[in-house]
C-alpha cells in the first residue's frame, strides 16, 4: 500500500520512501523516514493536496508524490508510541538500553 491510498484519518507507518534522488532526500530530510507514523489528517476539496501529521508536524503532499511512500496500516489498538509489535511489522529493532 502507498501513502496516496490511504483513506481520510488512517494512520500507517512507512515501510520506504522512494522517488527521485533530490525528492526523496527531501522527504527523509521532512522527517519521512522508514518506521515514522503518518496519519492522513485532511484532503483538499478536489482530492489533492493531502494534509499528514508526520511527527507533530503538518505536511502537505501531493497524491502523485504520496505514492511512492510504501506504507503498513498501524493496528488500531496500537498506542500513540510504536511497540514492539508494530515496529517487528515493519522489520524495525527497537533501540532498547542495555541492561546494567
Amino acid at each position: 500500500m502507498t501513502l496516496g491510498d490511504v483513506p481520510l484519518g488512517t494512520t500507517v507507518i512507512v515501510t520506504a520512501v522512494g522517488g527521485e534522488g533530490a525528492f526523496r532526500r527531501r522527504l527523509m530530510e521532512l522527517g519521512v523516514l522508514p518506521g515514522t507514523r503518518v496519519e492522513l489528517v485532511r484532503v483538499a476539496p478536489l482530492g489533492d493536496p493531502l494534509e499528514l501529521r508526520v511527527r507533530g508536524c503538518a505536511l502537505s503532499m501531493r497524491r502523485d508524490e504520496a505514492r511512492s511512500i510504501a506504507v503498513n496500516r498501524v493496528p488500531l489498538d496500537a498506542a500513540a508510541e510504536p511497540t514492539a509489535d508494530v515496529a517487528d511489522a515493519v522489520g524495525i529493532v527497537p533501540n532498547v538500553p542495555a541492561a546494567q
